[in-house]
């Protein structure tokens, strides 16, 4: 199949099969014209790498197992548990640094809702004022 008709089976864009090829992802053989030609496995193998990527792995994290879950479970796969335990400390770090963030912002908001609010009621006219 080309690369088009790849595209639209797997819903990736031509340009990320492109990518993926570059990075060793994929393997095409090229027809006489250049036009790329994929094998019926290269379905399974785009869907593999969009699911990674869903997971938030990028490609070259990828490349390091996508051999070996391509050809057995996951489970068997020795690269993938220490990938998976190295991505869960990365998002626990990262959230650690949002709920900081979080909480500085929630800190300023209140701030200046009480600086406003002092504010406001300096310019308020005196009620016993004629």
């Amino acid at each position: 199949m080309r690369i088009g008709e790849l595209s639209q089976l797997t819903g990736a864009s031509i340009r990320s099969l492109r990518y993926y090829e570059t990075k060793h992802l994929i393997v095409s053989d090229r027809l006489e014209n250049g036009y790329r030609v994929y094998n019926s496995t290269a379905i399974e193998r785009v869907k593999t790498i969009q699911f990674y990527i869903s997971l938030g792995f990028n490609t070259d994290e990828i490349e390091n197992f996508l051999n070996c879950v391509m050809i057995s479970k996951e489970a068997f796969c020795e690269e993938v548990l220490p990938v998976y335990e190295q991505k869960l400390e990365g998002i626990d770090r990262q959230l650690l640094q949002l709920n900081q963030v979080r909480s500085n912002l929630l800190e300023r908001i209140e701030s200046i809702k009480q600086e406003q609010s002092i504010q406001t009621s300096l310019n308020r006219p005196s009620e016993n004022m004629p």
